[in-house]
Order: C-alpha cells, then structure tokens, then sequence
C-alpha cells in the first residue's frame, strides 16, 4: 500500500509517497511508472494540494441503501450521477467557502472517492477494477436549499458544484480493497456517519463500468461513490473531517 500526495514546495508543484511525516519525492507520471528522485520533504514544509487534477469528478446520488429507506425512496436501476466543476476542486486543509449569491443551508457529504488510473471506456464489470489507480476520502459539499428551488429542474450542479465544494484527500491511497472500507464524518468532533461500502447500491466495480460506457474516464478522473444517513449542515467555523482507515483524515473548517 502507498499514499500519494501532491504538494507545493518552494513555489514548486511536485508529488510523492507520504510515509508518516516526509514525503518521498517522485517525477514523471503518477500513472505510468512514475521514478523516485531519491528526494524527501518533510510534511511539515509542504502545502497539500488535492491529490490528483481530474479532468472531471463524477458525483453519485442515491446509491446508499439505508439513506434511501429514510427518505422513502426507490433503489435505482443504474447508477444517477452529476459532474462536479473543475473549479470546485479543493485540497485538505483549506477552507470551505460559501457562494456570496447563497445564504441558506451548505451540508457535508462524507464519500468514499475511486480514482481512476488509465484510461477506461465500456469496461465489463469483472474487468473494471484494474482500472482503478486508489481511492480518497470526499467531501460532496452542497447547497443543500438550492437543489430543489426551482420547480422546473433540480439543480444538481449549482448546488454541489461551487467553488471549494469539491473536497477530495488527503492522499490517494493505493493497494486497498475499496469494498471492505468504511467512511466516517466527524463534525466538530462529533461523529455524524458512519457506514460501509457494503451498504452501497452498486458496488465499485459496477459504478465504474456503468459509467465507462457513457463516458470515458481518463487518468486521475475521481468518482464520488454516494453518501448516507448522518450528512448534516456546518456553521461557520466548524470542522468537518471525513475519514477512511487506510487512507487518512480529510479536514476543513467551514468559514461561512
């Protein structure tokens, strides 16, 4: 197993394997045989950017089975999915920002994130996992009074995909089985969920098949699987963190 982080050092962006307080220093391509430069950082030096720069994050919904029985819903047939902005992208450590145009309720979304390594287009469920570079932790913040405003449309995208609403790390971390892991939310230090993969409606490898026949998914492309039951509203100047064992804590403070 390995975390995979990118940093910026020295006004510099660079990536590497984080191995408790130093950084390894890699080059090349994180996705094809990427080389050591025999370099170290201390982690304490380093500003954490998100872990990899897709070139989109697709974002599930209702793929939870005990938020769908709460909320009286129906299991879908196949995965329902929304694109997150590029722009949205933002790193551990960092504040959560409010839209100026917005002033209602904003929610966390603690999500387990698959992270796609090579390019992948109309893979067959029993294939689609050696596609999968690593997984991280997400934080599918939403505007949560925006989605259903409108009685024309939901606005899926304008709810979740503001800037600083696509939360995504600390790491990737790779050689995990992303079926038996477990993703926690702890607000303020109060644990708001808890649940595992093994509540989704479809698993990872369904999800990325799925989605690779409608899309191609290129290299550090990240699927936010879906959240559960416990997703609950931040106040300015909470802490939210979203944690996976084997991968890290995910940490920002709300700013409002």
């Amino acid at each position: 197993m390995a975390h995979w982080a990118r940093f910026r050092h020295n006004q510099e962006v660079r990536f590497g394997q984080l191995e408790g307080g130093t950084i390894k220093v890699y080059e090349g391509d994180l996705f094809s045989s990427p080389k050591s430069t025999g370099d170290t950082v201390p982690l304490a030096d380093v500003e954490l950017l998100t872990p990899v720069e897709p070139s989109k994050m697709v974002a599930l919904a209702h793929n939870l089975h005990p938020l769908i029985k709460k909320t009286n819903g129906s299991v879908p047939d196949e995965p329902m999915y929304l694109l997150k902005a590029n722009s949205s992208f933002h790193p551990t450590g960092k504040p959560i920002r409010r839209p100026k145009a917005y002033d209602g309720k904003i929610i966390f979304e603690g999500e387990l994130g698959l992270v796609i390594g090579k390019t992948c287009r109309d893979v067959p469920i029993d294939k689609a996992l050696d596609y999968l570079f690593g997984v991280t932790c997400i934080n599918d913040v939403t505007s949560i009074e925006i989605l259903n405003k409108s009685p024309v449309m939901q606005q899926w995208v304008r709810s979740k995909a503001a800037d600083t609403f696509g939360v995504m790390g600390p790491v990737v971390a790779t050689g995990l089985n992303p079926n038996g892991l477990t993703i926690r939310s702890v607000l303020n230090g109060e644990e708001r969920q808890n649940y595992s993969v093994s509540d989704f409606v479809f698993t990872p490898a369904e999800i990325i098949s799925h989605i690779s026949g409608d899309m191609t998914l290129l290299p550090g492309d990240v699927i936010a699987c879906g959240t559960s039951v416990g997703a609950g509203s931040m106040k300015p100047g909470s802490v939210i963190e979203i944690i996976i064992d084997g991968v890290g804590t995910l940490s920002n403070t709300f700013e409002g």
